[in-house]
């Protein structure tokens, strides 16, 4: 069944404590990540060793990081995973629901529609919308897409935080101009383009193939660097590595 959930809870204002540096913000959720598999675990403490190690950070880092939360590291044990995963929660907002509509029922739309993490993280969509008559009515997962012409009275009436745009590049801008226009507060926008918006709506650009090519990028220099690398001194390396 389409979801109907009574309006949810707002999250609790953020301190100027909570206004966290652009990097520290994308490491929190990677923190929170693993600190949740460690609790399914049943570990009880993690240090900030164990934190870098696994994430490839260094240890400093994650200390810096870890002082904008209201924790305290014990020493020789590190950190409660229970009160981390919890301060780490309250800072992104993964203990608030957050309900979002998704744009575009294609592959990449109904695979986020069915996205099961999407719960755990404090996320829920409640509907999904296709302008192809074709699509509209079709179920995906417990949802069943709706028709773009009702977009701007389910974000009303369902108080929807985030819209995410999953649809081909040229539609992107009028399916995005649709939501603000909703009442809309966050974008995140999967098409490869720029989108504009007012100042007052958050967009968050997630282009897969952007990344597909720096991913290119990164192999091609690497090649190039091994490639460059004497064969006397190549030959010396790979022994070194046998041995040790």
């Amino acid at each position: 069944m389409d979801s109907t959930d009574p309006t949810p809870a707002g999250p609790k204002p953020l301190t100027e404590a909570h206004r966290l540096p652009g990097p520290v913000l994308r490491r929190f959720p990677r923190y929170l990540t693993h600190v949740r598999e460690l609790k399914k675990v049943n570990q009880r403490w993690v240090s900030s060793r164990q934190i870098a190690d696994t994430l490839s950070l260094t240890t400093s880092t994650v200390r810096q990081d870890m002082s904008h939360l209201e924790i305290v590291g014990v020493s020789k044990r590190g950190y409660e995973v229970n009160r981390l995963e919890q301060e780490l929660g309250d800072v992104l907002g993964a203990r608030t629901e957050h309900r979002n509509v998704i744009i575009g029922a294609g592959l990449l739309g109904r695979a986020l529609a069915l996205h099961a993490d999407f719960g755990e993280h404090g996320f829920k969509t409640v509907a999904v919308f296709d302008s192809d008559p074709k699509v509209v009515g079709r179920r995906v997962g417990q949802l069943t897409v709706r028709p773009v012409g009702q977009l701007k009275r389910i974000v009303r009436d369902m108080r929807v935080d985030i819209g995410i745009i999953a649809v081909p590049a040229a539609a992107a801008q009028l399916v995005a101009d649709q939501l603000v226009s909703s009442g809309i507060k966050g974008l995140l926008n999967l098409a490869h383009t720029h989108l504009h918006v007012p100042r007052h709506v958050v967009v968050v650009e997630a282009r897969i193939l952007a990344r597909m090519q720096e991913i290119a990028y990164a192999i091609r220099t690497r090649h190039a660097r091994e490639a460059a690398v004497p064969a006397p001194v190549a030959k010396l390396a790979a022994l070194a590595s046998a041995v040790l």
